[in-house]
């Protein structure tokens, strides 16, 4: 018998798997709600009875199934080409249709599946020493962590604060003999708007440089829409030029997270995505996505999603969300002092405030504070602050419900007036640099915020009711600022707990 007390012990002791369980409910407890319909970002609701059960019970199948390799575990390759085949079928890919080579493969979410893209586009080229990215303003933040990640220059072309488009021309001006890739939206997540797909394919085919789409977030949606008549612009490997394309199953197929898919045209194209290596004693790697080994689980839940509601599912599903789209944007007119930034063409309602209209930042806690959990987006190049709400299925029993909060939440944003920085914030933040950020003046910063315990401990404390004030700060601060100040107040929330023998 082992003397604990000689040996030592890192945790505490082990707990009745009901413990455990109840422990994690008790945590949950302070989540957003990710059912429901009032919750516009991070989750996607279809409301379909009984679909989390199925989704829980496939995952709990192929939980613990590897998919480092294929030869060991045959079903998981069967689930991966099928979920590529559905993939391809709806992004107008696939036998009888003018790209009838499509493959792809199965990744963790769309950060991972753009990182890829740009991957096989890089490595594509391995005569060119300094590659180089061309992408929209709008383009997501992921294409900049994949410049990143892989070294390859990121050259952004502005997108117009009237259409927030960017301009196929501006796009074609920034090809350099440098460029490996060229991306666009289908749509943008920030505002919900699609790019001039065919225009900038058209651009980087000219130039011969490949064209990543990325509809990770509209592409399982903007097909269904167009068969139910709304105006969908061509976007996908109908439009010659478009080499690949990336879509989320765990966004508008309702798979659970995180399931992905990056499509190419063709084997040729995604070539360059795997990595190989046999020069070592062990097993030789080959891995067509980042990781190697991956659980089943999503993927076999995000299969037994798509066998469920199947195409007709789909099709219900985008028009419910249409129309719960429709309702939004309608109770967004209704309210003296707010715009829409755009006409919806997806799933996305996207609003601003006007001139005479509430602090944006008290508009989203007053809407926090009647049950509505939104995602304010800061100003950026011209392009003022907004906010965003991601629309599922499951908000269309709430719509009723939204117009008389929006309207309720405005005038409480007005009464409350604007938020005004305090002077010694509004000054620090004026002077600061990135590089002017110490650990005590972030702590500093994080209690002046109501995000501390202090500069004593060392760590924030639980984040404060309302954000007006961090948003606030944030918006006022240039994006390089922004970007340190964040990593920073996430640093200071991400620290261990240590556990207990409670």
């Amino acid at each position: 018998m082992i003397d604990e007390s000689r040996v030592g012990a890192f945790l505490p002791p082990g707990v009745g798997a009901d413990v455990a369980l109840a422990e994690v409910r008790r945590l949950r407890a302070g989540d957003r709600p990710t059912h429901g319909g009032r919750l516009f970002a991070y989750v996607y609701d279809p409301a379909v009875p009984g679909l989390d059960d199925l989704a829980a019970a496939a995952y709990r199948e192929s939980a613990h199934v590897n998919g480092l390799d294929p030869t060991a575990f045959p079903s998981l390759l069967a689930m991966e080409n099928a979920l590529v085949g559905a993939a391809g079928r709806v992004l107008g890919g696939g036998p009888g249709t003018t790209a009838p080579d499509v493959v792809g493969s199965v990744t963790s979410g769309g950060t991972e599946s753009l990182i890829l893209a740009v991957k096989a586009a890089r490595d594509a080229h391995p005569e060119i020493t300094a590659p180089r990215i061309v992408v929209p303003a709008s383009a997501h933040a992921a294409f900049a962590k994949a410049a990143h990640y892989l070294r390859v220059a990121l050259d952004v072309v502005p997108v117009s604060v009237d259409t927030l488009r960017p301009d196929p021309a501006a796009m074609a001006a920034a090809i350099r003999p440098e460029t490996v890739l060229v991306a666009c939206s289908a749509p943008s997540y920030a505002h919900g708007v699609v790019d001039p797909v065919a225009e900038i394919a058209a651009v980087a085919a000219a130039a011969g440089v490949r064209c990543h789409v990325d509809a990770c977030f509209g592409g399982w949606t903007l097909p269904y829409l167009r068969r139910l008549g709304e105006p969908v612009p061509a976007f996908d490997f109908t439009v010659p030029g478009v080499t690949s394309i990336s879509v989320d199953l765990h966004k508008y197929a309702y798979a659970p997270k995180g399931v992905s898919v990056l499509l190419h045209r063709d084997a040729a194209g995604r070539a360059p995505q795997y990595f190989a290596y046999a020069d070592w004693p062990g097993y030789t790697m080959i891995n067509p996505v980042i990781a190697s080994t991956r659980s089943g689980g999503p993927i076999a839940a995000a299969y037994a999603t798509l066998r469920h509601l199947g195409d007709a599912g789909y099709l219900r599903l985008a028009a419910v969300t249409r129309d719960a789209v429709a309702g939004l944007a309608d109770a967004v007119r209704a309210v003296d002092g707010l715009r829409l930034m755009a006409e919806p063409e997806s799933t996305v309602v996207c609003f601003t405030a006007t001139e005479d209209g509430p602090d944006l930042f008290v508009l989203v806690d007053e809407l926090t504070a009647r049950g509505w959990h939104t995602q304010p987006q800061l100003s950026y190049a011209g392009l003022p602050a907004s906010v965003h709400l991601t629309v599922t299925a499951s908000v269309a029993p709430r719509v009723a419900e939204f117009g008389p909060d929006l309207a309720a939440a405005v005038a409480a944003a007005h009464a409350a007036g604007p938020v005004r920085l305090p002077a010694e914030l509004a000054s620090l933040v004026g002077a600061l640099t990135p590089e002017a950020l110490t650990p005590e003046v972030v702590v500093g910063l994080a209690a002046g915020l109501g995000l501390g315990g202090g500069a004593d401990t060392g760590a924030a404390g639980p984040l404060p009711d309302r954000m007006a004030l961090v948003n606030t700060l944030l918006d006022a601060a240039p994006p390089a600022l922004r970007e340190r100040l964040l990593v920073e107040f996430v640093g200071l929330l991400q620290r261990p707990t240590w556990g207990s023998d409670d």
